[in-house]
C-alpha cells in the first residue's frame, strides 16, 4: 500500500461537486447579532460541504449520511445519539461521525450550541490511505489532540476562503490522524479490490442517467456483483445506491440554492417526483428541504451553475 498519496488528491478534488486554516488558537465569541437557529455555508473552493450552525433545541431528527461528519463544538453542549447511545460534546473534543451511522442532532443545555462541521466523502480518506479499511472512531468523540489539531485546521470561520493545495495538505494531515486514533493499520481479513471500486464509485458519482443496475456496474468495475458491493461498503462506508442517492441529493441542494424549484430539482437530479426526493432528503439531513433551505439561504451570485 501506499505510504503517501498526497498526488492522489488534486484530482479527487477536481472530481466532486461538492461544496480550511489554522493551527489550534482560540475560538472567536457567538455572533450575538443572530438569532434563533441558523446555518452558515463556506463559499470557497474546498471541495466538500462545510458549515458553522447554531441550535437552541433540537437540531436534527434521526438521520445518516455517506460522508464522515467531522467537527468540531464551539460553545454549549452538543448532544446526539450515536450507535445505541448519548453522546455529549464540548469544546475542546473532535466528533467523528462515521459514514452511514445513524444519529441525530440536539442541544445539551438551555443556551444552545454553535460547532463546525466539514463532510468529507470517504474517497477522500481513501486517496491518502490507499484502500485501507476507513477508521471508525469508537463512540463518535475523540480527545486525541493530533486529531484535533487535523480537524481544527479544516475548519475555520465559514467566511475564510483557503487554497487548494492547503485543504490538500489539511485533508492528508486528517486521514493519517483518523488511523491513528482508530488504533493504526487495520487489516481488511479479506482482499479489497480498491482499484474496481473505485471506477464504480466514480460512474456513480457522475451521475449517470437512468436505471443504475449492478450489471451496469459489474462492466464498469470489471468486478462481480456482490464482491463489488462488498468491497464498495467497506472502503467508502456506505452501499453504491446510497452512494448515488447521496450525490444526486448534493445536486439538489445546489439547484434549491440557486432558487430551482424542489419539484424541477428533483427531476434534474434523477429523482421520480419531489416527494421521492424529500423523503430522501430528511432520511439524509435530518430536516426538510424547506427548513434546510431557510436556514442555509440563497447561493451567492458567483457560484457557478451546476452542469
Amino acid at each position: 500500500m501506499p505510504v503517501d498519496n498526497r498526488q492522489a488528491l488534486p484530482y479527487l478534488c477536481r472530481m466532486t461537486n461538492h461544496h480550511p486554516s489554522a493551527g489550534a488558537g482560540a475560538i472567536e465569541p457567538p455572533d450575538l447579532s443572530r438569532r434563533g437557529d441558523w446555518i452558515a455555508l463556506a463559499e470557497d473552493a474546498v471541495p466538500f460541504e462545510r458549515i458553522e450552525a447554531f441550535f437552541a433545541g433540537r437540531a436534527y431528527e434521526p438521520h445518516r449520511h455517506d460522508t464522515y461528519g467531522v467537527g468540531q463544538t464551539l460553545t454549549g453542549v452538543q448532544s446526539f445519539r450515536y450507535r445505541g447511545a448519548e453522546r455529549t460534546s464540548l469544546p475542546g473534543a473532535t466528533m467523528v461521525l462515521h459514514p452511514d451511522e445513524l444519529h441525530d442532532g440536539q442541544a445539551g443545555a438551555e443556551e444552545g450550541f454553535r460547532y463546525r462541521m466539514i463532510y468529507i466523502e470517504p474517497a477522500a480518506i481513501q486517496a491518502v490511505l490507499g484502500g485501507r479499511p476507513l477508521p471508525f472512531i469508537k463512540g463518535g468523540i475523540s480527545s486525541d489532540p493530533r486529531l484535533f489539531a487535523a480537524v481544527h485546521a479544516l475548519l475555520p470561520a465559514t467566511d475564510t476562503r483557503i487554497d487548494a493545495l492547503e485543504f490538500e495538505d489539511g485533508l492528508f494531515e486528517l486521514g493519517h490522524a483518523l488511523e491513528a486514533a482508530a488504533g493504526g493499520h487495520a487489516k481488511p481479513g479479506v482482499a479489497l479490490d480498491y482499484g474496481a471500486a473505485e471506477r464504480a464509485r466514480v460512474y456513480l458519482h457522475d451521475l449517470p442517467e437512468g436505471n443504475v443496475t449492478l450489471e451496469r456496474l459489474e462492466a464498469i468495475s470489471g468486478r462481480d456483483r456482490w464482491g463489488l458491493s462488498r468491497d464498495f461498503r467497506r472502503l467508502f462506508g456506505t452501499s453504491p445506491y446510497r452512494y448515488l442517492v447521496q450525490r444526486r441529493l448534493d445536486a439538489v441542494k445546489a439547484d434549491l440554492r440557486r432558487g430551482v424549484g424542489a419539484a424541477e430539482a428533483a427531476l434534474a437530479a434523477g429523482f421520480a417526483d419531489q416527494a421521492h426526493m424529500s423523503r430522501h432528503f430528511k432520511k439524509a439531513f435530518g430536516v426538510s428541504p424547506g427548513r434546510w433551505l431557510r436556514m442555509a439561504g440563497p447561493a451567492p451570485l458567483e457560484i457557478p451553475p451546476r452542469t
